[in-house]
């Protein structure tokens, strides 16, 4: 195994699942309160769930998405 070329891998994977996933709840967040459905100072209870079926990998992480 390559140390550089995996933790390589790992940090570009890393980087394009929190800028998708931040664009993504934005705009989430942006309709909701354009639509009404939310005031815009809310939190929201969030989870990420990290999988990787060929390593038998499955990980949830649990957090909460302020608004205010």
């Amino acid at each position: 195994m390559d140390e550089e070329v995996f933790n390589i891998s790992i940090r570009k994977f890393l980087k394009m699942v929190g800028v998708s996933s931040q664009r993504e709840i934005e705009q989430a967040v942006a309709k909701a309160v354009a639509d009404g459905a939310i005031k815009g100072s809310e939190s929201f209870p969030a989870r990420m769930t990290l999988e990787v079926a060929g390593l038998k990998l499955n990980v949830p992480f649990d957090g909460e998405i302020k608004l205010q």
